[in-house]
């Protein structure tokens, strides 16, 4: 695409720049703050004035050039910048992007799919019942030797040669063994120990150790065993289910954990179901997918994972480095996913324009109330935050593609499941009290 930005917007942007440039300037005969825009633009030099206004406000054109010509970008854009123009003359610059491939419909209406009944099988209730019996679990004082999975409470004192050093002294310490949460070799010199043990613990800290002055060292630890404590589970009784869960017993526990889990599966069965719904239509299409678009998408998804990984403290080379795959691997592995994502979107897109889906104002506003609420706003000022800010027209395309996936599921017939591998099926299915199979 080529864009022109008309000389008078160029103007208007490199006056309101060299206006914030010259908020600080001082100059004879000039109040602080109140030097005119065109003042500073020749105190500092018209080609500085414009290069940090392209700077600033090159992505704001980009924006609105992708609005105009109403794509759907993949991936980023190659740009290129034109020469800077001379005063009076637009700006003018062009790019390249991949933009959302086009899909031929085939049949999208009436497709027959596959949907599983929700299901809790025997093994998660129990699972959930143990979680639950590890939470209110109580650690009690035991005369034993301390084996995995015990508590050891001891004292402390680490030197480096004959030299205690800085952090290496602790009193009271509660640690488990086999949590694998101190320095390697620690908890395991512990195993076997009894109250009332003194034990020397020799070890080298790691060489990436958080605290540079210990890493590589050699250590040596002299524990003091306190007291051995040991994880009790409370009896699966009825006196538990009454105490975890206000039931009278555990055949009553177990229903109300069961009833949980079914009303999660049928949550996961439904998304399931809409999603099969939306690739049966993709595999009545007809749709180009270009490699270079795979990869750009395949890229959008990496960084997208790896941007939410670094909310959670985890930066990229660190996930790399734990993970033991290198980027090349991750894209690898993420194409077939972004290319059937790509797919998805565009048959979405074309039933979207096949089946001239709007959404209304209404439809806008509607799905603005629980962000309103959460920001104790309205749906209207959110509205026109949105479209001040240029992103009215994505919250619209992606009630459209909503709307879309919604006709897709209202119109499919759902069929039988067919059981897993491992699964046999049921010879009985009609006998009273059987769960359907999932």
């Amino acid at each position: 695409m080529d864009v022109e930005v008309p000389a008078a917007e160029l103007e208007r942007r490199m006056e309101a720049v060299a206006r914030s440039l010259g908020r600080d300037m001082k100059m004879p005969g000039f109040r602080k703050g109140k030097v005119p825009p065109q003042v500073i633009a020749q105190r500092l030099g018209r080609e500085t004035v414009l290069d940090e206004t392209i700077r600033q406000t090159l992505g704001r054109w980009y924006m609105e050039a992708i609005d105009a010509g109403s794509l759907h970008p993949v991936g980023d854009p190659d740009l290129s910048l034109d020469d800077p123009p001379a005063a009076g003359e637009p700006l003018t610059f062009s790019f390249e992007i991949g933009v959302r491939p086009t899909a031929q419909l085939g049949t999208y209406k009436g497709l027959e799919v596959a949907r599983r009944e929700p299901g809790a099988e025997d093994e998660a209730i129990s699972a959930q019942i143990d979680e639950l019996r590890e939470r209110m679990s109580k650690l009690e004082t035991v005369e034993e030797a301390a084996t995995e999975g015990d508590f050891v409470v001891m004292d402390y004192t680490g030197r480096l040669g004959d030299e205690p050093f800085e952090g290496g002294t602790g009193a009271d310490q509660l640690i488990e063994l086999g949590s694998g949460r101190l320095i390697p070799g620690f908890e395991e010199q512990l195993t076997g120990a009894s109250a009332g043990d003194e034990r020397v613990v020799e070890l080298t800290f790691p060489e990436d150790y958080q605290a540079e002055h210990l890493a590589g060292q050699d250590a040596t630890f002299d524990v003091t065993v306190k007291e051995i404590r040991r994880r009790v589970l409370p009896e699966l009784d009825d006196a538990f289910a009454n105490e975890a869960a206000g039931l009278e017993t555990v055949d009553e526990l177990r229903e109300d954990v069961a009833g949980r889990i079914r009303e999660m599966d049928a949550e996961r069965a439904e998304a399931e179901f809409r999603e099969a719904c939306l690739d049966a239509a993709v595999a009545h299409a007809t749709i180009e997918v270009p490699d270079a678009l795979v990869e750009a998408r395949a890229r959008e998804l990496l960084d997208r994972m790896l941007h939410q990984l670094e909310h959670q403290g985890i930066n990229r080379d660190m996930y790399f480095q734990i993970s033991g795959r290198s980027e090349e691997d991750l894209l690898e592995e993420s194409r077939e996913d972004a290319a059937q994502t790509l797919r998805r979107e565009a048959v979405l897109a074309a039933i979207v324009e096949a089946e001239q889906i709007a959404p209304s104002d209404g439809d806008v506003l509607d799905a603005l109330q629980a962000s309103a609420a959460r920001d104790n706003s309205t749906p209207e000022k959110l509205r026109a935050e949105l479209e001040k800010a240029g992103r009215l027209d994505d919250l619209r395309d992606d009630l459209a593609q909503r709307a879309a996936l919604d006709l897709l599921v209202e119109h499919a017939t759902a069929v039988p499941a067919e059981p897993a591998a491992d699964e046999p099926a049921a010879e009985d299915a009609g006998d009273a009290g059987d769960e359907p199979s999932a």
